[in-house]
C-alpha cells in the first residue's frame, strides 16, 4: 500500500487533521499507517518496551515523551521488538538512539531527534489515553498516516 499524505489530504480534507510536528524519519520505512496505540511517558521507556512486545500488526505506536531531549525512549533493541512483532511504525514526541542501526530496520520510526543517553526504567507511564501534543488530540483506536511530508490523523480508516 502506497501512502502519500498530500494525496490523502486532497481526497479527504474534511476527515483529516494534521499533527504539526517536525519529526525526523529514522526507520527504514518512511511511509506507514495504522490504528493508533498511545503511551504517555517521561524519560522512562518501560511502557514502550512492554507495548512493543505485543502484536502490532496494523498498528502505530504514538509515544508522548513530553518532548524531552535528555534521553532516548527507543534504541535498536526496542526498535527490533517493533520490527519482530509487526508494528507499522512508532511516532515519538521525544528522542531515539542507535539511529544508524534503526535506519536499516523495516519499521517506520519518527522522533524529534537523537540522544545517546538511556532512559530510566521505573515502570512509570500510562497506556491508552488520549494524548494532546502541540495542541492536537491523538485518540487511541483512530488512524494515523505518515510519510516524508508529515503526519495526518483520522477517526476512520482511509486506506
Amino acid at each position: 500500500m502506497k501512502i502519500v499524505t498530500a494525496d490523502l489530504w486532497d481526497e479527504h480534507t474534511t476527515a483529516l487533521k494534521v499533527l504539526p510536528l517536525e519529526l525526523q524519519n529514522y526507520g527504514g520505512k518512511t511511509a506507514f499507517c495504522g490504528e493508533i496505540v498511545t503511551l504517555k511517558v517521561y524519560e522512562d521507556n518501560s511502557y514502550v518496551r512492554k507495548t512493543l512486545e505485543e502484536n502490532g500488526n496494523g498498528k502505530v505506536l504514538v509515544v508522548d515523551g513530553g518532548g524531552s531531549k535528555r534521553c532516548a525512549l527507543v534504541g535498536d533493541n526496542i526498535a527490533s521488538l517493533a520490527n519482530e512483532n509487526g508494528w507499522e511504525g512508532i511516532i515519538i514526541y521525544g528522542c531515539i538512539r542507535d539511529s544508524k542501526v534503526i535506519k536499516t530496520m523495516d519499521v517506520g520510526i519518527k522522533a524529534i531527534g537523537t540522544c545517546p543517553v538511556k532512559s530510566r526504567k521505573q515502570n512509570i507511564g500510562s497506556k491508552g489515553e488520549t494524548l494532546l501534543i502541540e495542541g492536537t488530540e491523538i485518540v487511541p483506536g483512530n488512524y494515523i498516516y505518515s510519510d516524508e511530508d508529515g503526519i495526518l490523523l483520522s477517526t476512520e480508516k482511509l486506506l
